[in-house]
């Protein structure tokens, strides 16, 4: 079964929202640990940094995967 294209991007935002709220709720926990004490909005801007980092993240290791797939594809089309 194949997803739809809509259904990937709420899949995709959701993985982004859920993301971006568990990593401001582990920093809120993590921090203190480390005698780090910061307020809610600023764990709210370090957790959006990470979460864009993330995504631009993603987005390379996805270009890379695909170029491989695609030069071992054309590189075993020629064989035959």
């Amino acid at each position: 079964m194949k997803q739809s294209p809509v259904m990937s991007l709420v899949e995709s935002l959701a993985n982004v929202a859920v993301g971006y709220g568990l990593a401001v709720v582990t920093q809120m926990l993590v921090f203190p640990l480390f005698g780090l004490h910061t307020t809610l909005a600023e764990n709210m801007t370090i957790g959006a940094i990470f979460t864009v980092v993330s995504i631009g993240r993603s987005y390379c290791l996805r270009r890379v995967f695909e170029g491989l797939r695609v030069y071992r594809e054309s590189k075993e089309a020629a064989e035959t």
